[in-house]
Formats: C-alpha cells, sequence, structure tokens
C-alpha cells in the first residue's frame, strides 16, 4: 500500500488533528531554535496560521532583519529565502521545500541582463524582487510590485530595463514619463488569468469590485477597480465600501484577505489561479526543516553584497 493509499480513509477531522499537533511541535521547536517563521500570503492556510509574520516578499525578509532570531523559516519560494539571505546575512536561512521555485524569477539570468545593458548604454537596470539574487546583483535598483511606479520614477535614467516581468512592466510604462524596455518575461498564474474569467465573475457577483495584481495582464488590469500588491489588497478591501470583491491574484490571498476583513466576500476568478510551487509547503516540511536546519539557502558574499547596493539604493529613494 502506498503513503497515498494509507491517507485516504483519512476524515477530516483526523487530517485536522493532525495539522494541530504538528503546528503545535513547530511552535514548540521554534522557540528551541529561536527561529522566526515568514509566510507569504500564497501559501497554504495551515502554513499561514502558523507564521510569526505573513506577507509579501520583501516586506517579509525586512521584518526577519529586524528581529533577534538566529533562524528564518521562509514559507515561499526560492528567490524569496535568498532575499532574506541578502538583508541578514548572520542569520540562517532555511526553505522548507527547496522545489519551490519561482518560474518568472527563472526566466530572467544575469548574463541575458548584462547583455540587455549593453544594447541599451545610458539606461538604468531596476529589477523586480522576484528575481534571483544574481540577478539582483547586476541591478541598479530594486521594486516591488507596490512601489515599481515611483522607483522607476525616480531612478536618474530616461531609459529603464524593467526585469523580469513584462506585465508590470507595461504597468508602469503607462504611469512614467520614461521609455522603460521590459524583459519578456511574466508569471504563469497570473498570466493565465483572463479577461473572460473576470468578467464572468462580476457577472456572478455583480456588486463586486475587481482587485487585480499588476503582475495579471493590461487586459485584465483595465477591468479592476484596485489594482494593487499582495499587501496593498488588504488594504484596498478595509477602505473599501464594497462588501463583495473579485480578486484576480493567487487563491491563497483570499485566506488573509477573510481574515482581515470578516464581515466582506472575497471570489477568484474561475478557474482558480493556483501556483503549483507556492503550495508545496506543508506543516511537516516546515517541522522537519525545523528539526533538521536543513534545506539551507546560501548566496556568495560578493553576490550577496552586490544584490544588497540595488535593494538599498531602492530603500534610500524612500
Amino acid at each position: 500500500m502506498t503513503h497515498h493509499d494509507t491517507e485516504v480513509g483519512h476524515s477530516i477531522d483526523e487530517l485536522l488533528l493532525d495539522d494541530a499537533a504538528i503546528a503545535e511541535q513547530v511552535l514548540k521547536i521554534k522557540d528551541e531554535r529561536n527561529a522566526v517563521i515568514l509566510v507569504h500570503n500564497y501559501q497554504r492556510p495551515e502554513v499561514q496560521d502558523i507564521g510569526d509574520f505573513t506577507g509579501d516578499s520583501l516586506g517579509l525578509a525586512r521584518k526577519a532583519a529586524e528581529t533577534d532570531a538566529d533562524v528564518i523559516v521562509f514559507c515561499g519560494v526560492h528567490f524569496m529565502a535568498e532575499t532574506a539571505c541578502i538583508l541578514s546575512p548572520g542569520k540562517v536561512v532555511l526553505l522548507p521545500e527547496m522545489r519551490a521555485g519561482c518560474p518568472m524569477a527563472d526566466m530572467a539570468d544575469a548574463p541575458g541582463v548584462l547583455r540587455m545593458r549593453e544594447e541599451n548604454p545610458g539606461a538604468m537596470v531596476v529589477s523586480y524582487v522576484n528575481t534571483t539574487a544574481e540577478v539582483k546583483a547586476v541591478s541598479d535598483y530594486c521594486c516591488t510590485s507596490a512601489n515599481a511606479v515611483p522607483v522607476v520614477e525616480a531612478v536618474p535614467s530616461d531609459t529603464v530595463l524593467f526585469v523580469p516581468d513584462r506585465n508590470l512592466a507595461a504597468y508602469v510604462a503607462c504611469r512614467v514619463d520614461k521609455k522603460v524596455v521590459a524583459w519578456d518575461g511574466f508569471c504563469p498564474t497570473h498570466e493565465n488569468i483572463t479577461p473572460t474569467q473576470v468578467i464572468e465573475a462580476k457577472e456572478a457577483h455583480p456588486a463586486a469590485e475587481v482587485i487585480a495584481h499588476p503582475e495579471c495582464r493590461g487586459e485584465v488590469l483595465d477591468l479592476a477597480d484596485h489594482i494593487r500588491s499582495t499587501s496593498g489588497m488588504l488594504d484596498a478591501a478595509l477602505q473599501s465600501d464594497a462588501e463583495e470583491f473579485v480578486v484576480a491574484t493567487e487563491v491563497g490571498m483570499l485566506y488573509p484577505l477573510g481574515l482581515a476583513a470578516p464581515g466582506k466576500h472575497f471570489y477568484s476568478p474561475s478557474p482558480e489561479p493556483l501556483c503549483p510551487n507556492m503550495k508545496l509547503t506543508t506543516l511537516s516540511r516546515v517541522l522537519w526543516a525545523l528539526q533538521t536546519l536543513e534545506p539551507r539557502v546560501t548566496v556568495p558574499e560578493e553576490t550577496r553584497v552586490r544584490a544588497l547596493g540595488a535593494v538599498e539604493r531602492m530603500l534610500a529613494l524612500g
């Protein structure tokens, strides 16, 4: 009998009990390790529930850097753990599921970015935080989805090479008085959200406002009442008078939205946008990581220092 077969007969109550027992162990050993658990908004609900901090990737890494923790457990994807390494070189950084990568981050590579720079003399490179440490290290500035527009507007160059998300680059290009040259990358989860799906969700919920992530295609953003990063979505839901929302981003975001605004209702376009990498991390993997202090993510010091420079130049812009 396979492991999968042994689980088929488990009731939901039994599985919830297992989760509760594992979560209790996680919190106990977390204290013993002097660890901090960071959980991205797209993670499984039961994993979000054990987080010391939940949110978006850079915000989480900055939170961890401010703590006196010896160990950072990053429940997210690989580039997020790298960012934590960049900001917290003295801490052990664990990624519970090493297979959890980011297809968009993998679409950009440092040699390609350097070639792009050579082809556009005088331009500056702004790399989205959803990039590898190597790409950040050959960039002038980093940005987030929340601050991409003001960062591109503020950098001292009339031409900006924006890496790696073409959709976020297009969103920025419409809002700044600069030439924006986009790397041809994208988030498959957001790219797969179509205008038709959003329109159908609106037809099913006529009173709903649409909140969309700027990694979505422009045709989807055109239908949105609010275009926000994951952290900004929480603000949009709380500040709006609407009681229903269609949320055009990874389905995991509906869980923290529901916690933040329990009197409101949130719906995904159909089929639900799902990032398989974000769903790889389980409570069992978090427990194993804390018990073994593996798998660890590290960044070579030369790369780390250069990547940190791009992050610090972003932060210096305010």
